[in-house]
């Protein structure tokens, strides 16, 4: 079966050669087959196909791609926001509040959590998730959620060493030993990725040499590295990813030009998280800067209890333009086109023939009207490959 998708306004392919070329078609068609897409171009044009979908002149963009997401927890930690909104400054020590939830939590809970959030992000366009663990922290919660985080996607991150648990503060070399050893063991069958936040200027993440450590014995397990970097201040992050050929480096919030300069000469991204920025009152990364030294960037949500309870992605686009000195085509090339290099994906980010049919369908005529209209419900997920989606059960 052929399905011809038309009516559609304008048409975003993300297919250009620069992030603010976002490769434009006017009343445009997409025409689907075996769920992925197999032709492109003018409706004028358009092959006969066996059904249709009218989308009656809204426009159409690759489906959002959210490559950094914690979405395995339980709890909440709206005091800790609203104490951060009256002055206290985010260190990272809550993430044990929220470990202490999600260890406590049953499975089932914990999978009901989940699929509400993978339903809240669909609803607003997003077709790709990545998804960490990180809120359990010992070799059996860390291994459930990764389990239970590959029943909605196949992009799963194990973040073991996201900090220190509270219960062995005093042993932090033997943390990095369980985390390296028996936790890894346990978690890199359910897991893509390792990751490890790397950040001196907090006494609960891990040293440059501790991050090393977790990063080396992920990709010897098989895993493909990610960073936690440059978040809380200068730090080494952002070198040791690009020193390990990680995929991406994320936050990336505190970048100097030797920093920079680093990840314009390889093929590690840096994944801007705006929500961040918003949520702990930090000073958001200069969006500008990084496409001047010619850097790929993508931009995630982050969503987490503790530093951006949001799964929204058109938010995410807003913030970046209007605090991150992003052109609107800027920033939605770096939610879709951006997001699928931060996780190594040609099948997902853009419209173009052999990718897969995942759409972002907007209740507006153009893409500019996701940061024109912020807050505003216009996003929604169309997916045409059944059985291929990230991000659904």
């Amino acid at each position: 079966m052929s399905t011809l998708v038309h009516g559609i306004s304008q048409l975003v392919t993300c297919q250009g050669a620069e992030p603010a070329d976002v490769g434009l078609i006017a009343e445009a068609a997409v025409v689907v087959q075996d769920g992925r897409i197999a032709w492109v171009g003018a409706a004028s044009v358009a092959p006969e196909c066996d059904e249709a979908i009218d989308l009656g002149g809204r426009a159409v963009l690759p489906g959002f791609v959210d490559s950094h997401a914690h979405l395995v927890f339980a709890g909440d930690r709206a005091g800790e926001f609203t104490a951060r909104m009256t002055g206290t400054p985010y260190d990272g020590g809550g993430i044990g509040v929220s470990m202490a939830a999600t260890r406590a939590a049953t499975d089932d809970e914990l999978r009901a959590l989940v699929a509400a959030r993978v339903a809240e992000m669909r609803a607003q366009g997003t077709t790709t998730i990545e998804i960490k663990s990180g809120y359990g922290l010992s070799v059996h919660d860390e291994e459930r959620a990764l389990r239970i985080a590959r029943e909605f996607t196949s992009e799963t991150t194990f973040l073991g060493a996201h900090v220190v648990p509270p219960e062995m503060r005093g042993e932090r070399a033997a943390y990095v030993d369980l985390v390296t050893g028996p936790m890894l063991a346990a978690c890199a069958p359910q897991a893509r990725w390792v990751d490890v936040f790397c950040e001196p200027n907090s006494p609960y993440a891990f040293t440059e040499d501790e991050s090393r450590q977790v990063l080396a014995a992920g990709i010897a397990a098989g895993l493909l590295p990610r960073v936690h970097g440059n978040q809380l201040g200068p730090g080494p992050g952002i070198g040791l990813a690009v020193e390990m050929g990680a995929a991406s480096v994320d936050h990336c919030t505190f970048a100097s030009d030797d920093d920079l300069e680093a990840l314009a000469a390889s093929s590690t991204v840096a994944t801007l998280l705006p929500g961040v920025e918003f949520s702990t009152r930090s000073p958001y990364p200069d969006g500008r800067r990084f496409l001047a030294a010619g850097v790929r960037i993508a931009i995630a949500s982050d969503c987490n209890p503790g530093t951006c309870y949001s799964s929204s992605m058109p938010f995410m686009i807003a913030l970046a333009v209007r605090e991150m000195g992003l052109s609107p085509a800027e920033a939605v090339w770096a939610a879709t086109a951006g997001g699928a290099a931060a996780l190594r994906r040609n099948d997902i980010g853009r419209i173009a023939v052999g990718a897969l049919a995942h759409f972002a369908v907007l209740e507006a005529p153009s893409y500019e009207h996701l940061a024109y209209r912020p807050g505003v419900p216009l996003a929604r997920s169309l997916v045409l490959s059944e059985g291929a989606l990230e991000g659904a059960r």
